[in-house]
């Protein structure tokens, strides 16, 4: 596999695991989502916000943890920012969606 390859398969791996710690801030703030189809805007902004704030977080630690392994090894050291992006980005919000669908149900 390609250094590239290998950030693509990472930034996956860490869009999920954003996801998870975005969860559990969810819960340990006590946001825990509670199904009410009859509310007028069921959707709490703050906790989206918050959760994006730290999705955004862990990808930025990690381009910097990135940059440091991988500098020397790629062609372009722009492509360590955007490589991978996407599907962190929807892995974190396909995730969290799942994970907080699940904890809005039990």
């Amino acid at each position: 596999m390609t250094p590239l390859e290998k950030i693509y398969w990472l930034r996956l791996a860490l869009g999920i695991f954003a996801a998870l710690i975005s969860a559990g801030y969810g819960v340990w703030a006590g946001r825990i989502p509670q199904v009410n189809p009859e509310a007028d805007f069921p959707v709490d902004i703050a906790l989206f916000l918050n959760s994006m704030s730290l999705a955004i977080m862990v990808y930025v630690v990690s381009y910097y943890v990135i940059k440091r392994r991988y500098l020397l090894k790629v062609n372009k050291p722009k492509k360590l920012l955007f490589t991978g992006i996407g599907v962190y980005f929807l892995s974190w919000i396909v995730f969290w969606v799942l994970l907080y669908t699940i904890i809005a149900i039990t």
